[in-house]
């Protein structure tokens, strides 16, 4: 009789651990992971190799921006944050991986009690003898050293996969660094190349200043001897003025540039170092692409948020582990006695040995809202995942169209400005002959200054696409 009615106590607390452990479904989940083209648009796949292997040094072959770059890489504050992140997700492992472990700790402990006599404690230590004709002392002294340790048995992998979980955060956290320097490396050489766009912007400007400042010293000649009137003088002196004046915009333009750089530089501002005169002999390398696959490997952001997303279906199971039972072994030993001399004796020895065993039974409605976030948030990380993906993929299209369209928009202005600066030359030719008049000269030197400055501006679009490509396929931060 006794043994059926322990069984079915057991069947019965069995039977409730059970019906509470039950995990709620969840509405099944649609999303799925991205898939990738087998090319970039309608490039041919010849060769597999792809830019994002070649270190940066190499790649971009400038010394001067290599310097710039690697002091970055030193000083950069948004960096030396990021570092500190890592170390923190670091920390996060370490405690994690504690969890698991059984916790141990050593405790002291010292009392005295005096009760009053005629209380009951006080009548019953009177009439009790801690040994023969030897009674309660009075105070009466506690003294205790002792050891305790705890461990909650892992038995559904809850702490483990916490702790895989915190590892992946960290290693996330990693790429996310490497995803900062190949964007640090971008923006740099973007900057760099946009001061000597700016540069030679400036020189362009300077000579033409020169050119028109002489067709305007001519004219006041031919005022003099009464061959033109004081109109076109009024016509050339404003559009040298107006010449002179566009300097001023690229001088700030020039600030502003070298301050964002000494800015990514941790430093104070001062002049940048930079190679001008090569501005128009840097050569967009080849768009060795690779295939659309290689990005999975090469972006950081795209490994980011990879691990992100495995760390997501970890975080799931840690939640759903909170469903079921959960197990702890308690243990402690140590010395206890009411006076120093009988503190170390045998007869002093105390310990204890217990496991227990706790599952949420009722009211379960802050477990199951961590579940249904911890699911929501690997949706999340899915569906950012594949953004992710996606991103990178239209970002290597748009930089191959604007490395190929600027490409050949800067041959066709260059051919431009050669006609033009030709026509600078037959018009003064003209006009010093009384062939043309002074409009014409005008106009063919204004079209020729903005000819020459759009061509400027096409070839850092094209230095663009060369960063902007480099960057888009995942190099930079190796």
């Amino acid at each position: 009789m006794k043994a059926k009615i322990k069984n079915s106590i057991l069947s019965g607390i069995l039977g409730i651990w059970l019906l509470q452990a039950c995990v709620p479904m969840l509405p099944t989940n649609r999303a799925s992971k991205p898939t990738l083209p087998d090319k970039f648009g309608n490039r041919a796949v010849s060769d597999t190799s792809s830019l994002a292997a070649i270190q940066w040094k190499a790649y971009f072959n400038d010394d001067k921006l290599a310097a710039l770059i690697e002091e970055a890489l030193q000083n950069n504050q948004e960096l030396n944050i990021i570092m500190q992140e890592i170390e923190i997700s670091h920390n996060e492992i370490r405690a994690r991986k504690g969890e698991y472990l059984p916790f141990v700790g050593l405790g002291a402990g010292a009392a005295v009690d005096k009760v009053g006599r005629y209380t009951r404690m006080g009548a019953v230590e009177e009439g009790l003898e801690i040994m023969p004709e030897k009674h309660f002392p009075t105070p009466f002294s506690d003294l205790m050293i002792s050891a305790a340790a705890s461990w909650e048995l892992d038995v559904w992998k809850k702490l483990r996969n916490a702790k895989k979980s915190a590892a992946l955060k960290y290693l996330a956290t990693t790429e996310g660094k490497n995803f900062l320097i190949t964007n640090l490396v971008a923006e740099i050489a973007y900057s760099y190349y946009e001061l000597l766009a700016l540069d030679n912007l400036l020189e362009i400007i300077r000579q033409n200043i020169e050119i028109q400042n002489n067709a305007y010293q001519i004219v006041k000649k031919e005022k003099e001897s009464a061959k033109v009137s004081q109109l076109a003088v009024n016509r050339f002196e404003a559009q040298l003025l107006n010449t002179q004046n566009l300097q001023y915009e690229v001088h700030q333009r020039i600030t502003e540039t070298e301050n964002r750089i000494n800015f990514l530089l941790g430093r104070t501002p001062q002049p940048i170092a930079r190679n001008s005169q090569s501005f128009f002999n840097i050569a967009l390398d080849s768009s060795q692409t690779g295939i659309p696959s290689q990005l999975l490997a090469n972006r950081a952001d795209i490994r980011q948020a990879e691990l992100d997303l495995q760390a997501a279906r970890l975080n799931v199971e840690v939640a759903k582990a909170n469903f079921y039972p959960s197990f702890r072994m308690t243990a402690g030993v140590g010395f206890q006695a009411f006076r120093p001399a009988y503190l170390l004796s045998p007869e002093s020895v105390l310990y204890s040995l217990a496991g227990d065993a706790v599952a949420p039974l009722i009211n379960r409605n802050a477990i199951k809202a961590a579940y249904f976030n911890a699911n929501a948030q690997q949706i999340q990380a899915l569906y950012r995942y594949g953004q992710t993906v996606l991103n990178g993929y239209v970002e290597v299209l748009n930089q191959l169209a604007k490395a190929d369209n600027y490409s050949r928009s800067y041959e066709v202005k260059q051919r431009e400005v050669d006609i033009l600066n030709q026509s600078v030359d037959i018009s003064n030719s003209l006009y010093r002959a009384a062939r043309a008049d002074y409009m014409e000269v005008l106009l063919t030197q204004r079209e020729a200054l903005n000819v020459k400055l759009e061509l400027v501006e096409v070839k850092t679009k094209v230095l663009e696409s060369k960063v902007g490509l480099y960057r888009a396929l995942g190099g930079g931060w190796r």
